[in-house]
């Protein structure tokens, strides 16, 4: 098994989740794990802490397993290990038998369908690492558990516990104490340590913050590039023009739709627009007030904000074509999500299209970036102490939601585009009344990666899911694939 850094990377910079599921957990696959654990910490510049997490990852895997090795033992013992009586004369000769018949109990483990599970996730600015097992925990393992992490509380370091734990004989429980105060030296808060039981599953689950070192680094080259806005091209002044006139309360339809006559640019986009796939319409449109009237006065802004972008972008350095071509995809299924998902919310489908085109913005901006913007940028954050990798990690797409939400603020863009920018991917974070869009933003973003085959379906955020009401992976497949396949067809007419 080969670690695949690019689905890490993609993994990171999207927030969504990597998982790795086992059954009888044998050594190549303890090893597997350390290694994505290891690649994932690497990726997030956050080597000093790959020691730590990786004996904390083995702690929490073995407990995972045993705890489904427990369930099958007592099941062939005609032991109830919810019974306290049961459970202790279970206890006692479990670890020699099973040590003895190893291979017998794993092999039960597996016809039962118990399985351990190992999701990585960074998302605010925190590291999630959960390790799931569907074996309930029962009343008393729930308390020897906390018996142990309230016995961690009791030491200062890892020295102390060993000294004092040994020495007393009262190894049992020794590596839960151990790894607490690991995470302890690493940064983790009160409350960051859970175990849990939810739908059948047993979950033990560490957050801990990125270190203040790196979260220090990523403001410091995002300001850097909020300072340096002002270096990048102006939006074009015909759009700014036709922009002031909508904002106008007096002005009217046909004076809009004269404005845009007169500019063969941007009527011809217009009528590119109108008369697209993701408009349906039954016959095409080749007049610009009906134009106007068909999109209305907030269809003609974000026509302006796409048509404007696309300008700015086309006139500065790089190669951003897949980019582009990532960002019309994800437009086309955005517009149509939320055409069939939220029909009877007009500003969430007026809105979906040109915030589905322009959701990677900030990452654009680097493609497209002159290199001596980029080097400016690059030689204030050395004379600031940010390590080269972290800036090249952040051009190749971290925090890029934060960086093109502020240039969309710049460009004084609405505030629903400047959100979705900034929370397309953490889209629960989003402000209420913006929410429900970023929410399809982001589920056609993933759609267009699942389509791509660079996530999976347990990736795609549970919360997004319950927005549109999808229950399955089927239902989200079906889906997927049709729009892909009217996004196909669409683009071979143009």
């Amino acid at each position: 098994m080969e670690v695949d850094r690019a689905k890490i990377r993609m993994a990171i910079h999207s927030g969504v989740p990597l998982s790795i599921t086992t059954y009888t957990l044998p050594h190549d696959m303890e090893i597997y794990m350390s290694e994505i654990l290891t690649a994932f910490l690497q990726e997030l510049g956050q080597e000093h802490m790959i020691q730590y997490l990786v004996y904390c990852q083995n702690e929490l895997i073995t407990n995972a397993k045993k705890a489904n090795t427990k369930r099958v033992y007592f099941k062939e013992k005609g032991l109830d290990i919810t019974n306290e009586d049961d459970y202790n004369r279970g206890m006692e000769n479990f670890k020699a038998d099973t040590l003895d018949n190893i291979s017998h109990y794993l092999d039960l483990q597996k016809k039962a369908g118990l399985y351990v599970n190992l999701l990585l996730q960074v998302r605010n600015n925190k590291i999630k690492m959960e390790v799931h097992n569907n074996s309930n925990l029962t009343v008393f393992e729930y308390k020897r558990i906390h018996d142990k992490l309230a016995r961690a509380e009791m030491f200062d370091s890892v020295e102390d516990a060993l000294f004092q734990l040994l020495d007393n004989s009262e190894g049992a429980g020794l590596g839960l104490v151990i790894m607490i105060l690991m995470l302890k030296k690493i940064g983790m808060e009160a409350n960051c340590f859970q175990t849990l039981c939810e739908n059948g599953e047993t979950i033990t689950r560490i957050i801990l913050p990125l270190n203040k070192a790196t979260q220090s680094e990523i403001d410091t080259v995002t300001e850097e590039f909020e300072n340096s806005i002002n270096d990048l091209p102006q939006f074009p002044e015909n759009i700014q023009k036709l922009n002031r006139l909508l904002s106008d309360p007096d002005s009217r339809l046909s004076d809009i739709a004269l404005q845009i006559s007169n500019d063969v640019a941007l009527a011809g986009e217009l009528l590119k627009q109108v008369n697209s796939a993701a408009f349906s319409l039954a016959k095409p449109c080749s007049s610009i007030p009906e134009a106007v009237k068909l999109v209305g006065t907030r269809g003609i802004k974000n026509l302006l904000y796409t048509v404007g972008t696309i300008d700015v972008f086309n006139n500065v350095s790089g190669n951003s074509d897949k980019l582009w071509k990532h960002a019309y995809e994800v437009a086309f299924f955005s517009y149509n999500l939320a055409r069939n998902f939220c029909a009877s919310e007009r500003k969430v489908v007026e809105d979906a299209y040109i915030c589905g085109l322009l959701h990677d913005m900030g990452k654009i901006i680097f493609e497209t970036a002159h290199p001596d913007f980029l080097q400016k940028i690059k030689e204030v954050c050395v004379e600031k102490g940010v390590a080269a990798g972290l800036f090249e990690k952040i051009l190749s797409g971290v925090n890029h939601g934060e960086i093109g939400a502020r240039i969309a603020r710049k460009w004084n863009f609405p505030n629903a585009i400047v959100n979705v920018l900034r929370y397309h991917h953490e889209p629960e974070l989003a402000p209420e009344e913006d929410r429900k869009l970023t929410a399809i933003i982001n589920l056609a973003d993933l759609m267009v990666h699942y389509e791509e085959q660079e996530v999976d379906f347990y990736q795609v955020d549970q919360f997004v899911l319950k927005t549109v009401g999808i229950s399955s992976e089927g239902q989200f497949k079906n889906i997927s694939d049709k729009l892909f396949q009217a996004f196909v067809q669409a683009s071979e007419k143009i």
